[in-house]
């Protein structure tokens, strides 16, 4: 019988891992479709990010009983979740708590500091839910997370709840099993929260304590794979994502854009045609201006789509949603991930990707989205993980005015009065210090 189970665990494990290895590369794969980028420049302040934003969470702190309590979430289930590596390890060897005769009366120091992180992440995840769905906080109602975005926020808070309920159960049961002498259940000590529990499962025989605490292990660790593999398809992605995103975050100061070299060259070559290539030859081609598809955004625009947390903190920020337009940097992020899940079906379907007639720009984010927004960065500057919605709407909006020429009758005459007196107003250049009168 435990053959069998070392067995079945281990076609279990190889199933999820493969599966969930499958998934990421596919996302990898996804988010390398951008274009080029390099960011490699200023090492240390780079990891100084990593630490701050990714583990530290610094820009929560804005909201410090909300960060405390996310904090304990993220990092009660990542620190629980190192009692993993055991579990996987009896599983595979047919043990039971094997680190606890090597480390001693340390085991049960260890698991006392791992229940009481599992409580606070009971705590946070249930007021977490009561804010999401009882309160109703405004950014969490938003028509941006209808239908499966809003569902997936309480999937994995409800999840988190099973998981450590089962982990804090089958510790209750193991303990009146060690007490009991059980074959297999070594004493290991009280444990901090469970050992006061234990009364509880008193009434209950030996055989059906073994079943619970088996059953709970069993559904905790494929809780756990199950959670593994759900991930990947899930906004939590950014568990895992946060780290890098934090690492190539951008470091110019907010608000400096960033010039397309192109544009400039075709202003000078406006103004001296005698330096521009001949064709052929030498020639480059021509490179688009600005963004249309997820091909023409960088690597780095596609990492921001797939990290972000859909916590709705830029759209709060963004006057432009605030003032009731249409713009959402929230929505602008969810839809460029959409947008890339979309061409990976179509070249997981194709072998490569077929043009599908839609794109980015049109089918996904609106013309009205774009032009809503005031550049004002506050989306860029309240993302806890670096996210910028507004470098991709800067890109999408540069393609609609130099690609379609799709600009407003408003603008077209700012652009008009800049090419032909330096300045938005239609006043002649030899005029320009006519307001000091």
């Amino acid at each position: 019988m435990q053959i069998i189970q070392q067995i079945l665990f281990i076609l279990l494990s190889t199933v999820a891992i493969w599966l969930f290895t499958k998934k990421v590369r596919a996302i990898r794969r996804n988010i390398l479709l951008g274009r080029d980028e390099t960011i490699n420049d200023h090492t240390s302040q780079r990891w100084k990010n990593v630490l701050l934003l990714a583990f530290g969470q610094k820009k929560m702190f804005r909201n410090p009983l909300v960060a405390i309590l996310h904090f304990f979430v993220y990092a009660g289930f990542v620190i629980i979740n190192i009692e993993i590596l055991e579990i996987i390890l009896d599983g595979i060897s047919g043990k039971h708590r094997m680190f606890a005769p090597a480390i001693g009366n340390l085991y049960g120091v260890l698991i006392g500091c791992f229940e009481i992180l599992a409580v606070l992440v009971l705590v946070g995840c249930a007021i977490f839910l009561i804010r999401r769905n009882i309160i109703k906080l405004k950014r969490f109602v938003s028509k941006d997370l209808d239908g499966w975005p809003r569902s997936d926020a309480n999937y994995i808070l409800i999840t988190e709840i099973i998981l450590m309920t089962l982990f804090l159960t089958m510790n209750t049961a193991d303990q009146v099993l060690q007490s009991r002498g059980a074959e297999h259940y070594h004493v290991t000590g009280n444990f901090w929260i469970t050992g006061s529990f234990t009364s509880v499962f008193d009434s209950l025989s030996t055989s059906s304590l073994i079943f619970i605490e088996r059953s709970c292990w069993w559904l905790h660790i494929l809780g756990v794979f199950a959670f593994l593999n759900y991930l990947p398809y899930s906004k939590h992605l950014h568990i895992l994502l946060a780290f890098p995103n934090s690492y190539y975050a951008r470091l110019e100061p907010m608000g400096e854009m960033e010039n397309m070299p192109e544009i400039q060259k075709e202003v000078l070559y406006a103004m001296q045609p005698e330096l521009a290539p001949l064709s052929g030859g030498d020639a480059q081609a021509a490179k688009r201006f600005g963004a249309k598809d997820i091909f023409d955004l960088s690597w780095k625009n596609l990492l921001d789509a797939y990290t972000c947390t859909e916590c709705g903190r830029c759209s709060a920020a963004c006057p432009a949603n605030q003032t009731g337009k249409l713009l959402s940097p929230r929505k602008i992020m969810m839809d460029t991930r959409d947008r890339m899940e979309t061409v990976g079906k179509n070249i997981d379907k194709n072998g490569t990707f077929k043009d599908d007639g839609k794109s980015l720009l049109h089918d996904f984010i609106s013309v009205e989205e774009l032009r809503a927004c005031t550049t004002c960065n506050a989306c860029v500057q309240e993302c806890p993980v670096s996210i910028s919605p507004l470098d991709i709407i800067l890109q999408l909006r540069r393609y609609l005015v130099m690609e379609e020429s799709n600009s407003p009758q408003e603008w077209t005459t700012m652009f008009s009065n800049i090419e032909n007196n330096f300045a938005p107003w239609k006043f002649s250049p030899e005029e320009r210090d006519k307001w000091a009168e």
